[in-house]
C-alpha cells in the first residue's frame, strides 16, 4: 500500500448522553490529528447533538435506516479512502490522541496484508486513567462479548473484499464486521506499556460478573449465533447436523455403581458438608462421592469429609459411601482424573464443591442416557443461590433458571464456540473421559484451574450427542471467595485467553474434520 488516507467515521450520540456533552472535544480530536483525515463520515444516533458549523461542509451524515447495520454498510460504503478509522463514540466520549493517524499509516506499511487493526486504550472515570491492555487476536477469538475497544480502522479494498457487514442485523453488526474482516486478512493489536495508546475512553469502570450474559435478549442471543454460524461454514469450521454421531463406548470392566459423583475441593470446610448431604439424599442409591482434597492433608476440608465416612457423626451405612482422595497438588482437571481413575460408577457427576445437587439429579441424569445410546455428555440446568453473611443461602430470584437454551441440538455444538459455558451440573460416561484424553491438567495454554470441563464438551460434542435437561437439577451458590462472583478484569483476561485458546483448538479441529470429508 503505496499512499495510505483515511476516512474518519465517527457517531453524532444523543443530546444529553455522556458522549453527547463531550461530543466538541470528540470533533477537536480528529481536526487536530498530526496527520489529517482526508473524509469525514457520521452516522446520525436518534435525537443527536448537532455538527457544528465548522464541520458540516466537510461531513457527509448518514441518516438512520431501518437497522444500524444498514446504516454502518452505507458509510462503509461512502469511504473513499484506502483506509477507515471508525470512532465508536455513540455512548461515551472517545478522544484521539494527536498521533493517532501517523501510527496507524506505519501499522499499514509494516503489514501488507493488514484488514482490522484495534489499540489498547486509556480508560477515564473522574480523575483516575487506566490503562486497558486488551487481548492479542487469533482464529479463535470468535465470542460476540470481547472487547477489542472503542477504534477501529479496517483496509476498505478488504472491507468490500469480505462484502461489509449484513444490513439485516440489528443487535451485532460490530461482531459481523468483525468475524467477516478476519477472514479476509491479517488482524493487528497495537499493544500498550505505559502511556502507548491511542486514545482515551470516559467510561465508568466496574467489576466484572460471569453472569452478565444472562441478561441479553433471547433476539439478541440468536442473531449472534447466525453471526458465528455464518463465519463458520465460511472458514469451513461448521459442524452440520448431518455429521453423525458415534454410539458412546462401553466401560472397559462392569462398573459396580451406577454413577460416581466426583467433588474436587480446596480449602471449603464451611460448604463441602452441604454438597454431601445433597449427594446423600439423591434418588438413586447405587452412586458414590468422591471427595478430592487439593490442600494436601492439612486441609480443613479434610476432617469434615471424614465424618461422613465410617466412623463419623454423619455416617449412614444406607446413604451412598464418600470416599476420600488427598493430593497436595491444587490442579482441578488433576483432582478430576484422580476422581475418574478411582472410580466404580459407570458415569461421572460434577459437583463443585460449594454446589447442591438437587434429590432428583443423578436420576434425571441416567434416564436420559438410557434414552440414546448416542449421548456421550449430559448437561443439566441450575439455579443460582447466595450465601449471605449470616450463614443463609438463599435463592437468587433476579437471575432465571440457567437453561442454556441457546444450546440446540442441530447447532449446539457450533454455537458453543461463541458462548462461555454450557450449563451444569455436567455429566460424562467414564469410558468417553478416557477415549477423549482425560481432564486437562493445566496442560494446556494459559489454563490456571479453568476452563478443563468447556475444552471436554467441546471435544465430546464433536463425536457424541450432548443430552441436555432443562429443568433445575443443580444449585450454584455464589458467595464472596467463589470463583463465580464478581471478579477482576485481570482474572477475566486470563479465563478469556484459556477458553480461546481451546476456540482455536476446536476450529482447527472441525476444519480437519471437514477437510476428511470432502
Amino acid at each position: 500500500m503505496s499512499s495510505i488516507d483515511f476516512a474518519l467515521l465517527f457517531h453524532l450520540p444523543r443530546a444529553g448522553s455522556p458522549a453527547g456533552e463531550k461530543f466538541p472535544e470528540t470533533l477537536r480530536s480528529l481536526e487536530t490529528q498530526s496527520r489529517p483525515g482526508h473524509q469525514w463520515i457520521a452516522l446520525q444516533d436518534p435525537d443527536p447533538v448537532p455538527l457544528p458549523e465548522p464541520y458540516r461542509t466537510r461531513t457527509t451524515v448518514i441518516p438512520p435506516e431501518e437497522t444500524p447495520a444498514a446504516q454502518l454498510l452505507t458509510a462503509l460504503h461512502t469511504a473513499e479512502t484506502t483506509a477507515l478509522v471508525y470512532i465508536y463514540n455513540a455512548t461515551r466520549p472517545v478522544l484521539l490522541k494527536s498521533s493517532a493517524l501517523d501510527m496507524l499509516a506505519l501499522v499499514f506499511k509494516r503489514h501488507p496484508d493488514v484488514a482490522w487493526i484495534y489499540a489498547d486504550y486509556e480508560r477515564i472515570s473522574g480523575e483516575d486513567v487506566e490503562e486497558i491492555h486488551l487481548l492479542s487476536p487469533h482464529e479463535g477469538r470468535v465470542r460476540d462479548n470481547q472487547d477489542q475497544g472503542y477504534v477501529f480502522t479496517l483496509d476498505v479494498a478488504k472491507l468490500h473484499l469480505a462484502g461489509g457487514v449484513d444490513p439485516g442485523v440489528r443487535y451485532h453488526p460490530l461482531y459481523d464486521l468483525r468475524l467477516r474482516m478476519m477472514e479476509v486478512g491479517d488482524v493487528v493489536h497495537i499493544s500498550n506499556k505505559i502511556r502507548g495508546s491511542l486514545y482515551r475512553v470516559e467510561v465508568p469502570a466496574r467489576g466484572a460478573n460471569v453472569f452478565d450474559y444472562l441478561l441479553a435478549s433471547k433476539e439478541s442471543q440468536l442473531e449472534a449465533e447466525r453471526l458465528l454460524t455464518d463465519h463458520l461454514r465460511r472458514i469451513r469450521a461448521y459442524l452440520s447436523p448431518d455429521l453423525p454421531y458415534r454410539r458412546r463406548p462401553d466401560p472397559e470392566e462392569p462398573p459396580e455403581l451406577k454413577a460416581s459423583v466426583i467433588i474436587p475441593v480446596y480449602h471449603r470446610p464451611e460448604f463441602i458438608g452441604t454438597a454431601l448431604d445433597s449427594v446423600q439424599a439423591q434418588t438413586v442409591p447405587e452412586i458414590e462421592a468422591i471427595v478430592v482434597v487439593n490442600g494436601g492433608e492439612t486441609d480443613p476440608t479434610i476432617p469434615v469429609v471424614r465424618e461422613y465416612m465410617p466412623g463419623g457423626k454423619r455416617y449412614r451405612p444406607e446413604a451412598p459411601p464418600v470416599r476420600l482422595i488427598v493430593t497436595d497438588i491444587n490442579n482441578i482437571g488433576f483432582c478430576l482424573n484422580l476422581g475418574v481413575q478411582a472410580a466404580r460408577g459407570e458415569f461421572y457427576v460434577q459437583l463443585d464443591s460449594d454446589d447442591r445437587l438437587k434429590p432428583n439429579a443423578v436420576e434425571t441424569i441416567l434416564n436420559l442416557y438410557r434414552e440414546n445410546p448416542e449421548i456421550g455428555m449430559v448437561i443439566g440446568s441450575y439455579e443460582v443461590w447466595e450465601k449471605l453473611d449470616s450463614g443463609e443461602i438463599v435463592r437468587v430470584e433476579d437471575i432465571p433458571v440457567v437453561t442454556h437454551e441457546e444450546w440446540t441440538d442441530e447447532n449446539g455444538r457450533n454455537n458453543l464456540l461463541r458462548i462461555n459455558g454450557a450449563g451444569a451440573p455436567r455429566s460424562l460416561p467414564i469410558a468417553v473421559i478416557k477415549e477423549m484424553g482425560w481432564f486437562g491438567m493445566n496442560d494446556d495454554p494459559y489454563a490456571r484451574n479453568y476452563g478443563e470441563d468447556y475444552d471436554m464438551v467441546l471435544h465430546v460434542s464433536e463425536t457424541y450427542r450432548i443430552g441436555r435437561i432443562y429443568e433445575p437439577i443443580y444449585e450454584v451458590i455464589r458467595h464472596a471467595g467463589g470463583t463465580d462472583h464478581s471478579i477482576d478484569q485481570a482474572t477475566v483476561d486470563l479465563n478469556d485467553e484459556a477458553k480461546d485458546r481451546m476456540r482455536l483448538e476446536a476450529i482447527r479441529r472441525r476444519q480437519k474434520m471437514n477437510r476428511k470429508d470432502l
